[in-house]
This record gives structure tokens, C-alpha cells and sequence, in this order.
């Protein structure tokens, strides 16, 4: 079986081998010569994984600490070609789905609907209303109204009387119960603030997954896992990174990467 051979070899070479971990909460995980495969994958995403996690282990005799730094595309490829760059992420895209954060750009468009929605119903009774300036006519208003403490929070607790002894609920649902004198435009705002602040979180999140993605160790290691999945369609998207590749393959600059995909199969056809 494919992948009980492989973890044979990368235990002859030294590595840890562990499959069944949770590693660390991932498909798979590599550090310090050990290698981490979940035991919760499904069994076609097995092999895929393990040559994955082999390549940053190769990257790492390549270059140092590149889980802190990231590494470096000159150092793996010896070509400072831009078209590596951008064909590795195309490959990514394709070798895991998620790289495309399509879930998440999904959720920030459906918020920006919102966000047009709640600027409507402001402009209704202030046209003149702008997100990026001052609300001066609520700003008089809210400073009266317990509300001020929705501006930062979608639910707050206040504790007030003597010892502490009365509590108070509010939170962004119940505006209109809790408030019922508030105009629906400040209602309006108050809800604005707080899918403004859900925006943020979730370009912040978009930020930090394109920023991992495009490290160099995972745009490699996605490359390698490419081959494998579909070593046809990974040259088709990346035919300048695989000649140089399978180049530096053939001159040893990969070391035992190449055994490792003799035998998954991928160098069958390689080119020369």
C-alpha cells in the first residue's frame, strides 16, 4: 500500500511519522523532522498529505526556520522568474479549494448588502448621512441612552444598584424593545456599527489565509501535492515552474523528493 511504503521511507530517512494524531487541529503538520498526518482524513487524502508535509520537510533542508520565516521561492527554484509566483498560487487554488476563501468572500457580500441596507433606512430621515464622517445628530442623542454601549458590543451586561444587586441585558436583537423611543434611523446606525465591525473581522480573516497560502514553503508543498493529484492539469497551469522544477529535480536539488514521487507515481512520464 502507497501509503504505508511512504512512511517506511521517511521513517529510513529519519522522520517521525505519526498518523494517528489529530495534528494539531490540520490535514497535517511538519516540525523538527516530524511529520503529523490526521487520523480524521478520508483515505484518498492520505498520500496527498503526506507528500505535502515531505516537501516542507525537503524546503527545510533547503532553507532554515522556514515555519517562522515563510522561505524564500530564489531558494527553492534558484530563479528569481515572477511567473513561479504566479503560477504556484493559481496551482494552490486548484490543489485546495479553500485557498479561495470562497465561503468567506460569500459572507462579506451578503454583509455589504446589509451594510447597504442599514445606510437606506438611515438616509430615509438624514440624506446627507456618510459612513465616514461624524453622526453628529445621533452622537447628542446617544449620549443619554445606555444604547452608547452597543457601539463597541453586540450584547453588554450592566450592573448597576447597590452591591451590584440589578442587572441589565442589552444587545443588538432587541433594539427596538429595549429602546423604544430610539428613531429607527439610530436603530439603524447602531446595527451598522455592528456589521461594520463583522466586515473587518472577516477582511482580517481574508488577509491572514492569502498571507499564509502564499507563504513560499506552502505554495511549494501545494505544488508537490498538485502533481499528485492531477500532474497534468499542475503542468498545464504551471508549465515555467515545472520545467524548472523537474530540471532541479534531475540535478538533485531536491534530494529524496524525487524517490518520494517515484514511488506515488508522479515521474512516470516526466518530462526531461
Amino acid at each position: 500500500m502507497l501509503v504505508n511504503d511512504l512512511v517506511k521511507y521517511f521513517k529510513l530517512l529519519g522522520l517521525d511519522v505519526h498518523t494517528t494524531t489529530k495534528a494539531r487541529g490540520h490535514q497535517g503538520f511538519f516540525m523538527k523532522n516530524r511529520i503529523d498526518i490526521s487520523k480524521n482524513l478520508p483515505e484518498y487524502r492520505i498520500v496527498p498529505t503526506l507528500l505535502h508535509e515531505f516537501a516542507h520537510y525537503i524546503h527545510s533542508k533547503l532553507e532554515r526556520d522556514i515555519n517562522k520565516t515563510g522561505g524564500s521561492l530564489e531558494v527553492l527554484f534558484l530563479s528569481k522568474n515572477p511567473a513561479i509566483k504566479d503560477e504556484l498560487i493559481k496551482v494552490t487554488h486548484f490543489a485546495d479549494g479553500n485557498s479561495l476563501c470562497v465561503r468567506l468572500l460569500e459572507h462579506k457580500a451578503r454583509v455589504k448588502d446589509k451594510i447597504k441596507q442599514l445606510e437606506k433606512i438611515i438616509k430615509a430621515d438624514y440624506p446627507n448621512f456618510m459612513r465616514s464622517k461624524k453622526f453628529r445628530e445621533f452622537d447628542r442623542y446617544i449620549r443619554r441612552s445606555k444604547a452608547r454601549y452597543l457601539l463597541k458590543y453586540d450584547r453588554v451586561k450592566i450592573i448597576g444598584g447597590f452591591f451590584g444587586t440589578r442587572e441589565e441585558v442589552f444587545t443588538i436583537d432587541n433594539l427596538e424593545k429595549d429602546f423604544p423611543d430610539m428613531p429607527a434611523a439610530f436603530c439603524a446606525y447602531i446595527r451598522l456599527r455592528s456589521v461594520m465591525r463583522k466586515q473587518s473581522r472577516i477582511t482580517s480573516r481574508i488577509s491572514r489565509y492569502k498571507k499564509y497560502y502564499e507563504r513560499p514553503t506552502e505554495l511549494f508543498a501545494r505544488f508537490v501535492e498538485g502533481l499528485y493529484i492531477d500532474k497534468e492539469w499542475t503542468q498545464a497551469l504551471a508549465p515555467v515552474t515545472c520545467r524548472i522544477f523537474y530540471d532541479l529535480l534531475e540535478d538533485g536539488h531536491f534530494m529524496e523528493l524525487k524517490n518520494a514521487l517515484q514511488m506515488a507515481g508522479v515521474l512516470e512520464c516526466c518530462p526531461v
